[in-house]
């Protein structure tokens, strides 16, 4: 007999595996990789380039999503022979594979899970991600740059393309701001829990009496505008103001006002773009993370809207989550409550259960 009984817990993983086929409908996927490889194989594919590399990235994500949920299911299925060839051997070392297998399955299918609770209008787009230093002075803006860092290095372990688009450094340690885009499918649905305020407690290195110090950095994230969404904005709306680019401390690194900052007048929203190497490549850029800020203005006010006809809506609050290094160390999310003693590793890019438990919890508000 198994150490465990397994037998109710592989029936439940087969039952949730069930549900997140019923959501994501296999049949329909082989459809459209039949489509888009169809699309793909045009001769005149690449005469648009914008829609090529859309096409090839749809067909590369379908591709690999249903290649991991047929996976997935042939694991399942062959979970309960594994466990019933190694009972009919009495084998303890084969048990214990069987059961490190299911550990390892349920694992795979939770995060599959989760994927399928981003059904939001923008949940499947890529992400513009703005983090600014807020209150703390140079530890706030150090606390900044590290805060980048950590999504940088989270996208990188998932193998996520970033565009970093605009970094503006503070004078003495750190960044005032910066603005950066990740190109990955369900970008902007999974990243999209981690907005507002996040808390860091530690000992400062700018401190010369050793002292504790409270800083904390803002993080925005923004779905990538489409064509699809029409955000229609005058010329007569828009300042735009061209400047050298700079480094770290004021450096300039760029010899010639290929920077450009633009101000929507009518909101007062500004953005600004200096890594790309041309004026008009930096204005385009710009361009971007403006339509996306001004999509967002819009879906805040439609769902302000839509609050005030339910006599109210939830209010998630701002700050939600907080990193203590000194006297202790923990990293907790204020909303989930969900928490890890090994600040450092959330720090290099592991936070895939805190945005795993944050979509779970934004799905039962949302339900409430």
């Amino acid at each position: 007999m198994a150490a465990r009984d397994i037998n109710p817990e592989i029936a439940a993983l087969d039952q949730t595996l069930a549900g997140v086929e019923q959501v994501l409908e296999p049949d329909r996927m082989r459809a459209q990789v039949a489509e888009l490889e169809e699309q793909a194989a045009a001769p005149d594919l690449w005469d648009d380039l914008d829609r090529a590399q859309q096409v090839t990235s749809q067909l590369s994500y379908l591709q690999a999503e249903l290649r991991r949920l047929t996976e997935l299911r042939q694991r399942v299925d062959d979970l309960p022979v594994l466990l019933e060839l190694a009972d009919e051997e009495s084998d303890a070392a084969a048990i214990a594979d069987v059961e490190r297998e299911l550990d390892e399955v349920a694992r795979l299918v939770s995060e599959l899970e989760v994927r399928t609770l981003l059904s939001g209008q923008y949940d499947a787009r890529d992400a513009v991600v703005t983090i600014r230093a807020e209150a703390g002075g140079v530890d706030a803006a150090d606390w900044a740059e590290m805060l980048m860092r950590m999504y940088l290095r989270w996208a990188e372990r998932h193998g996520h393309k970033t565009e970093v688009l605009d970094i503006s450094y503070a004078e003495e340690a750190g960044i005032k701001s910066a603005t950066f885009v990740v190109h990955a499918p369900y970008a902007y649905g999974t990243l999209s829990v981690d907005q507002g305020t996040h808390r860091l407690v530690r000992i400062s290195p700018f401190d010369n009496q050793g002292r504790r110090q409270t800083s904390f950095a803002g993080v925005e994230v923004l779905p990538v505008v489409e064509k699809t969404d029409h955000i229609e904005i005058p010329e007569s709306d828009l300042r735009i103001d061209v400047f050298r680019s700079s480094g770290p401390g004021g450096q300039s690194v760029n010899t010639t006002d290929s920077a450009v900052r633009i101000t929507h007048l009518p909101t007062g929203i500004v953005v600004s773009c200096q890594n790309e190497k041309s004026q008009l490549q930096n204005k385009a850029s710009a361009m971007r993370v403006l339509q996306a800020k001004l999509l967002e203005r819009r879906r805040q006010e439609e769902r302000a809207a839509l609050d005030a006809l339910k006599d109210g809506g939830s209010s998630w609050g701002n700050q939600m989550r907080s990193y203590v290094l000194h006297p202790y160390q923990m990293v907790k999310d204020l909303r989930t409550e969900h928490e890890v003693g090994n600040p450092q590793a959330v720090l290099d890019g592991e936070i895939d259960d805190f945005l795993e438990a944050g979509i779970r919890w934004r799905r039962q508000q949302e339900a409430s």
